[in-house]
């Protein structure tokens, strides 16, 4: 069985004492039967990672640039993350793609960018409502993955998605487990066709996920965890969530 992976996404949030509370609040939680992480603004990585030090809760970014290096003012890099600890750097989230016109070659390069120096990256995909409504999901979150599996090429089995339906994001829409299951099944399908691999690859869910739809959301067998927006900055919330998770994993610690 894939061990499970819940993945904290801070978005723009966050501050010196807000993050010391919390993160000790989740560090006296442990142990957890699962993976867990948090994404943090770049301005707390490493203040996150000397908190964090010691423990088996990983850190990350919340995106990071597709170049190595060079005159690119505000970008940050993955050898800088790298540097810095992080395990993770979130690529592609549909806010990045929305607000920042990313696009689905670009993600691929910042995917690529990561892997490069050792960061795992996220691979956030999503339809929009509308595109749902005309019956394109499959069509649109096939066609994200798909960039990001050629710019990969052999090395595409390292990274980990995240299916996230732009509909469902920060909204408290969340799709049902039936509907998140079919479109990881999709995916995984993929995954599997592209790296003969994906028996072994994690695909979290990410849109509104709370404690009170964690369990039945992460009980599904080809979800295996969340990326977790709001919920993730309440610690009393975000602890609930990572018990669902090792739950599913059939346990307690």
């Amino acid at each position: 069985m894939r061990r499970k992976l819940v993945v904290g996404n801070w978005k723009m949030h966050g501050s010196r004492p807000a993050n010391a509370e919390l993160l000790a609040a989740v560090l006296g939680a442990r142990p957890y039967r699962a993976d867990v992480a948090v994404c943090v603004p770049f301005v707390f990585v490493n203040e996150t990672a000397a908190m964090l030090a010691g423990s088996d809760l990983r850190w990350g970014a919340q995106d990071v640039s597709a170049h190595e290096q060079g005159a690119y003012t505000g970008e940050v890099s993955a050898a800088m993350l790298a540097e810095c600890g992080c395990r993770y750097a979130l690529v592609g989230h549909s806010e990045r793609r929305a607000y920042h016109a990313e696009s689905d070659a670009l993600v691929a390069l910042k995917a690529q960018a990561a892997l490069a120096r050792g960061v795992t990256p996220v691979v956030c995909v999503g339809e929009t409502l509308e595109e749902r409504e005309a019956g394109q999901t499959e069509a649109v979150v096939k066609r994200q993955l798909s960039a990001v599996i050629h710019q990969l090429a052999h090395c595409a089995a390292e990274m980990v998605v995240a299916y996230e339906p732009v509909w469902a994001i920060g909204t408290g829409r969340t799709a049902s487990p039936e509907q998140a299951q079919a479109v990881h099944a999709v995916l995984r399908a993929q995954l599997q066709a592209a790296t003969g691999r994906a028996d072994t690859m994690k695909i979290l869910y990410g849109g509104s996920v709370k404690a009170d739809n964690a369990a039945i959301l992460f009980a599904q067998p080809d979800i295996d965890g969340g990326l977790i927006g709001g919920a993730s900055l309440k610690a009393a919330e975000f602890i609930a969530i990572c018990r669902a998770a090792e739950q599913a994993a059939g346990g307690t610690p």
